[in-house]
């Protein structure tokens, strides 16, 4: 019994042995330790990879269970977790992460990607925030950190590619120096510049420090941007600047050096060309024989370059530093910038800018969380040394005002230094043995030519929230915005050719201020019903502007004054420009409006906006204007019906939009009959007395400008990974504020009147694939792209016709553009041509066919005009519609990825479906120098059916024809970044981020255009674009920057 007994047992203990070594056999063929058995603490930090930040409040949950945790300050967190389970972390905007514990509970360094593609991602709107995918309007945002990662001196340049339907074209290359902006294409012919908000209150895009912005919000149609009324006919753009966060302080240091070079240099004749042009002229002229350049002592040896010589390497260089932090109750962001850019014509204290930012935002909880109180306040001061350039507005195109348009024209037989009557050290052309007197020197003009601005700007808002019940929000925002600016210049003795000579220096002076008030009261409630959710906005707005504008200029500087450092008024002895003093464009406005949204189940949406405002630009009766929109959303994919597709298209939203927005874009009083004070009188005696007289007609019935838009587009998001963004909009501007002139027997020049309509139409899309490969390696790609056309449907004048100005190709040369009805605004007008007569014989059965000819003398090698209406005669009746300036189609793709410690980003953009009108050259002067595009020229039968023979204003072929056009069509890359990140390798709690990368700017363009740059955005007025007289070109940049942060 016993021996039975024991076998028994020993037979037992037996089994058990065998079964837990196969349990613990089967343990290990799953990979599970013993561990399983027995939770352990699990402890870890959640950053952001986008800035190395720790994340707070980001949810640590073990999969399958309820146990979880949020992280602390510095974005760490401990968990209890066995062995093999896995922990799921998310971070709202971001993408959630599955990390698998391991034995020994090790410290985990979890890095969360940023979710471009995230539906709950919340976007500015007006007068508040909505989640992304409840948008029932057309907006596209641009995050602050990939702006701040192009390192451009403006965010509006950074922003170049990555908006669609955002026209932004540059105007000139020159530090300081502005963009022209165009959203859904020309809407007016008052200007087409946007509306900029600032954390709510207007300011200057353009001299923001890219570095303090949180994201860029672009409202782009009428019933996102209706809310704000008359402000908005041109789109908005809501600039957010960063704020604290709840936890310790952070540092963030970033700085980049680097050199400019110019991008592009146009191909001038050298002086052996040069020479060959002008012998080929008398010859062809009949003006007598070769030039006897052998006996012109002042050319012998003499090639100059005018551009190059005018031009350099430039120096640019910038610091930022800021720091972020807080508690539950408190929060604050503040930073101090610095950036210097020289320019690359002319360079240090020549054409350079320094700017400092400072900018400081914070934010205070009081009585529980029922009140908030916080404030936004910046300052920015900015000094510019510039030369004359197009772009400034008052540089004469004709005439050579900007030296660098000069620079392309003046003679290459001729020195930069040399003999002078007034000890400049620069060539005066009155001794050159060429063509003397003339062709001047642009780079002396440009050295006794000194100007400097200084600016001043302060915008601060404060703001309360007062939520006494939960949803129930009253805000109230008292905005302040204060702009200085002065400057002054300096012109001494000089004399370059015959028509310049300046014998006595002198110096002018001006100052102007503007101060805005803006206080905005909003009264918002957020309330369920069942499935229903209702949004509902009330509010008031009220702003005054005041400024004013003085301005002297005196000369003939006192003795030991002369020189820019003394260049004051009061060192001057005499009045050159008798003082001016005024009151700049008061102007004062009130608003009232509302917004209800109600959405039901995220499926369906319906938003309604109404604003009323009233300006004291218009006359009583006439001030108020009432603006309205309506925009609905229905998410398809929330259906049953689309359940079958949802796991390839996981998103699927069809918008539909309409609203009315306006314009006020005009100066105070224009509906009043002006006066000018510009003449004076003489009753008889010797003495002329000032006298003012009525230059204007009243007209008390002028009033809005009204923008109408209607917008489809559907929103989509395809295997989670790739964002669809796809909008059609048709929008009308009636009622243009035009500046119409009136018949001379009236004894006025103008009227302010209502009048005239254009339509724009146009698609717009945005494709953004976001993924991973591995662990590692992580990439984007987008591609997006806008197509729109403009066509004017109604001009309210006289003969139809808004018309631009002549004699800008030669002294008298008619307009060369225009805007009239079913044509773009500001199309290009003259002759179309049908190539070069190559012989006699060509000439005359041409004519026998009956067509005219505009040469009085034809030849051959002359240009062939076409006669449009085929009558016997070329006139301005022949002259058509040869194209415009503003492109059809923009569009940009990026693409880019991160590799462990390794970043790459490519930024392209491009334009097609335009044309550049080059003129780099006066053709009254036919020895000015040309570009090599001339050594084409026609020579002799079958030589050039393009560029006519050699020959003078006289023979009417340098008329204004499509000779002087060129397709503009390009591709950029804008940017292109390496960096690599040594934080990780260094290993310390205290270095979040230590980032050194190298940069490229415009490394290369893909044009046929032949000039300096096919992006142009200059014109005479701001309803033309792709006027290429030779403006500041935009350089090509290369960089190196250090991100650190503490």
């Amino acid at each position: 019994m016993r021996k039975t007994s024991l076998k028994f047992s020993q037979s037992s203990m037996l089994c058990k042995v065998v079964l837990v070594a196969l349990m613990l056999a089967f343990q290990a063929m799953l990979g599970i330790g013993a561990g399983v058995l027995k939770a352990q603490s699990v402890t870890g930090t959640v950053t952001s990879g986008t800035d190395n930040e720790p994340l707070i409040g980001a949810s640590v949950q073990v999969q399958g269970t309820k146990v979880g945790t949020v992280t602390d300050l510095d974005g760490n967190f401990k968990i209890d977790a066995k062995n093999g389970q896995t922990l799921e972390v998310s971070y709202l905007g971001f993408i959630t992460q599955k990390v698998k514990v391991t034995a020994g509970g090790a410290n985990l360094n979890i890095v969360l990607q940023e979710d471009k593609q995230s539906l709950e991602e919340v976007v500015v709107v007006g007068y508040g925030v909505q989640k992304k995918k409840l948008l029932t309007g057309a907006t596209t945002q641009v995050k602050g950190d990939d702006i701040a990662k192009m390192n451009t001196t403006s965010p509006l340049q950074a922003m170049q590619g990555q908006t669609p339907g955002v026209n932004i074209t540059t105007t000139s290359g020159q530090p300081g120096s502005g963009m022209k902006v165009t959203i859904r294409g020309l809407g007016s012919n008052e200007g087409s510049s946007p509306l900029y908000l600032i954390d709510g209150v207007g300011g200057d895009i353009s001299t923001l420090n890219p570095a303090d912005i949180e994201s860029i919000d672009i409202l782009k149609d009428a019933a996102s941007a209706a809310i704000y009324g008359a402000q908005a006919a041109n789109g908005v753009v809501l600039i957010t600047t960063k704020s604290g966060k709840e936890g310790s302080a952070k540092i963030s240091f970033d700085s980049y050096i680097g050199v400019q070079k110019v991008a592009r240099s146009p191909k001038l004749l050298n002086a052996k060309e040069y020479k060959v042009i002008m012998d080929e002229y008398n010859l062809n002229m009949g003006t007598g024989a070769v030039n006897d350049w052998d006996s012109m002592a002042s050319t012998q040896g003499v090639d100059t370059n005018w551009f190059d010589a005018l031009t350099n390497d430039a120096s640019i260089q910038s610091y930022n530093l800021s720091v972020t932090g807080g508690s539950k109750t408190s929060t604050y962001a503040m930073s101090l910038g610095y950036l210097y850019q020289e320019g690359i014509v002319g360079g240090k204290g020549i054409s350079d800018m320094d700017r400092y930012n400072f900018r400081i935002n914070s934010e205070h909880k009081l009585y529980k969380d029922i009140v908030t109180v916080g404030e936004h306040a910046s300052l920015i001061y900015k000094t510019v040394n510039g030369v004359n350039d197009l772009s400034d507005g008052n540089a004469n195109v004709m005439y050579s005002g900007s030296s660098l348009r000069s620079s392309l024209m003046a003679y290459p037989v001729n020195p930069v230094y040399g003999k002078d009557d007034y000890g400049t050290g620069y060539f005066d052309t009155n001794y050159s043995d060429w063509n003397t007197g003339t062709g001047g020197n642009p780079i002396g003009s440009m050295m006794v030519n000194k100007k400097r601005s200084q600016n001043w700007a302060a915008d601060a808002n404060v703001y309360m929230n007062i939520q006494p019940i939960k949803n129930l929000l009253f805000r109230t925002v008292f905005g302040v915005s204060y702009n200085n600016s002065k400057s002054r210049s300096y012109t001494s003795k000089y004399k370059f050719d015959q028509y310049t000579d300046n014998k006595s220096s002198y110096v002018s002076q001006n100052a102007g201020d503007g101060f805005t008030l803006t206080w905005t009261n909003t009264l918002s409630y957020n309330f369920d019903i069942k499935d229903h959710s209702f949004n509902a906005l009330l509010g008031t707005e009220a702003s005054r502007y005041d400024g004013e504008y003085m301005y002297a200029a005196n000369q003939n500087m006192k003795q030991g004054m002369d020189s820019w450092d003394k260049a004051w008024l009061n060192n001057a002895n005499d009045t050159k420009d008798k003082a001016q003093g005024i009151s700049n464009d008061p102007t004062r406005t009130v608003s009232y409006f509302g917004r209800l949204g109600w959405s039901w189940k995220d499926t369906y949406m319906l938003n309604a906006t109404l604003r009323c405002d009233g300006s004291s630009r218009f006359a009583e009766g006439h001030r108020f204007g009432w603006f309205p929109s309506v925009s609905a959303g229905w998410t398809l994919t929330n259906e049953k019906f689309m359940k079958p597709v949802t796991e390839t298209l996981d998103f699927l939203k069809l918008r539909l939009s309409w609203g009315q927005v306006g314009n006020q874009n005009i100066a105070t009083f224009r509906y009043l009959a002006t006066l000018s004070n510009d003449t004076y009188y003489n009753y008889g005696s010797t003495t002329n007395s000032y006298g003012f007289y009525p230059s204007s007609f009243a007209n008390e019935n002028l009033t809005w400008e009204t923008s109408e838009q209607f917008n489809v587009g559907i929103d989509a998001r395809i295997f989670k990974k790739l964002n669809v963004n796809l909008d059609y909009y048709v929008k009308t501007t009636k009622d243009w504020l035009v500046n119409s002139p009136t018949f001379a027997t009236t004894g006025f020049s103008t009227a302010w009147i209502n009048g005239g309509n254009v339509r724009n139409s146009g698609f717009e899309f945005n494709l953004n694939w976001n993924d991973r490969i591995g662990k590692d390696f992580m990439y984007n790609v987008g591609f997006n792209g806008a197509y729109n056309k403009n066509e004017v449907t109604e001009v309210p004048t006289d003969d139809g016709i808004i018309h631009g100005r002549g004699q800008i190709l030669s002294d008298d040369n008619t307009e060369i553009f225009r805007a009239q009805s079913g044509h773009a605004m500001g199309f290009f007008f003259g002759y179309k041509t049908a190539g070069i007569f190559q012989n006699q014989q060509e000439i005359e059965n041409w004519i026998s066919a009956g067509n005219g000819v505009l040469q009085p003398d034809v030849k051959p090698g002359d240009v062939r005009y076409v006669d449009m209406d085929h009558n016997g005669v070329i006139n301005d009746d022949d002259k058509v519609d040869l194209g415009n300036g503003v492109p059809k189609f923009t569009f940009g793709f990026n693409l880019g990825f991160n590799y462990k410690n390794f970043d790459f980003n490519a930024q392209f953009a491009g334009a097609t479906g335009f044309y550049i009108l080059q003129s780099y050259r006066n053709y009254t002067g036919y020895q000015n120098n040309w570009t090599t595009a001339v050594l084409q020229r026609w020579t002799g039968e079958g030589t050039s059916n393009k560029v006519p023979r050699i020959s003078s204003k006289a023979t009417m072929n340098y008329e204004f024809s499509d000779l002087f056009l060129q397709k503009g069509d390009y591709l950029r890359l804008s940017n292109i970044t390496l960096g690599y990140d040594f934080a990780p390798l260094v290993n310390q709690k205290w270095l979040s981020q230590c980032r050194l990368y190298v940069q490229a700017q415009n490394l290369f363009c893909l044009t046929k255009y032949d000039g300096m740059d096919p992006e142009v955005g200059y014109g005479y007025n701001s309803w033309v674009s792709g006027m290429d007289f030779g403006s500041y070109p935009r350089p090509r940049t290369f960089l190196v920057g250090l991100n650190v942060k503490f």
